[in-house]
C-alpha cells in the first residue's frame, strides 16, 4: 500500500497521479501529490514504477497501512528499488524503442479508463450491459 510521497525528491510531474488506476493520489497545485484515498490502493506499484525521481514508497502489505519512518526509508535504499529491479528505465532513452511499448502505458491507461467507467456506473447504480438480463 502506498505510504509516502517524499517532497524533497518529488518533481511535481504528477505521473503517479495520472497512472494510478484507482485515483489514490491527488494533484495539488504548487505542491507534491497527496495520498488522498490510501484505502483504495491496490499495491500495484504503478506509481512507484512511473516515479523517475524515486519519491514514492509503496509498502508490500496490500491490506493495511504500514507505519513507516521517512528517514529510515530514505536511508534504506528502498526508494526506486522496485523500478530498478524491473529494468523500468533500462531502454527509456534508447531511440530504438520510441514508442516505449515496454512501459505498457496504453494498457494501463485503458485499465484506468475502464475502472473510471465502472466507478461511474456504481455511483449511479447502473449495471454493466453484460450483466443485464
Amino acid at each position: 500500500m502506498i505510504e509516502l510521497v517524499i517532497a524533497e525528491r518529488c518533481t511535481g510531474c504528477n505521473a503517479c497521479v495520472e497512472i494510478c488506476p484507482t485515483n489514490v493520489l491527488e494533484a495539488i497545485s504548487g505542491d507534491v501529490p497527496r495520498i488522498a484515498r490510501q484505502e483504495d490502493c491496490q499495491t500495484c506499484f504503478m506509481c512507484e514504477l512511473y516515479c523517475r525521481a524515486d519519491a514514492i514508497y509503496v509498502a508490500p502489505d496490500c491490506e493495511n497501512p504500514t507505519p513507516v519512518d521517512k528517514n529510515a526509508i530514505l536511508a534504506s535504499g528502498l526508494l526506486g528499488e522496485f523500478r530498478r529491479n524491473h529494468g523500468w528505465d533500462e531502454w527509456a532513452d534508447d531511440p530504438r524503442y520510441p514508442n516505449e511499448h515496454w512501459r505498457m502505458e496504453s494498457v494501463f491507461l485503458r485499465a484506468r479508463m475502464a475502472f473510471q467507467r465502472r466507478l461511474r456506473r456504481l455511483q449511479h447504480h447502473v449495471p454493466p450491459s453484460s450483466c443485464r438480463p
